[in-house]
């Protein structure tokens, strides 16, 4: 008869009064060493994703590059049904006259770079998502009410439950730490 496994931490969480200490104690658990880790609040706080060192986002480079592919697709279209499919001589102007495929290019850029926008989006942050270890932690549901959470996730080099919870418990200002099952 094998042991019951115990059951794996996905990591800690703690939460605090405010913004300001939020911002603190994300400072002190980088210094700390902590890599893996998140800032969870109502509403966005640049100096936690300061902190959190965010990288510059691809979401520009995923629309610029949508946004070209669909005005080069909208021209070459109407080129070819100028040229090949529907040719019209119209008061003897020629078949290839750009000035007029402008409006549909320029529509077309902004429509697949809108919904190359809204896709990668979507691919990037990993959504959708209907569940996160996170949501295992009652309190956790005030993170878009009134709440300032910051997790550190059980995969970071540094991270032991022990040392981890002792450390987040003497930071200021904290109210509650809580293991996060996964």
């Amino acid at each position: 008869m094998s042991a019951p496994e115990t059951p794996q931490t996905w990591g800690m969480l703690a939460e605090f009064d405010s913004a300001d200490a939020l911002i603190t104690a994300t400072r002190k658990v980088r210094e700390a060493g902590y890599t893996k880790m998140d800032g969870h609040s109502p509403y966005p706080i640049g100096e936690v994703a300061d902190e959190l060192g965010f990288p510059r986002s691809e979401i520009g480079a995923v629309m610029f590059i949508g946004g070209m592919v669909g005005a080069t697709m909208g021209f070459l279209m109407l080129t070819w049904v100028s040229w090949v499919e529907y040719p019209l001589n119209i008061a003897g102007k020629p078949y290839f006259s750009w000035s007029m495929f402008i409006p549909i290019t320029w529509e077309l850029l902004v429509l697949s770079a809108s919904v190359s926008g809204v896709v990668g989006l979507l691919a990037l942050c990993g959504l959708p998502m209907p569940y996160h270890p996170l949501f295992n932690v009652p309190a956790f549901a005030r993170a878009t009410k009134d709440g300032f959470f910051l997790s550190v996730e059980a995969a970071d080099p540094k991270f032991d439950a022990d040392s981890t919870r002792a450390f987040l418990l003497g930071l200021p200002d904290v109210k509650s730490v809580e293991e996060v099952p996964a």
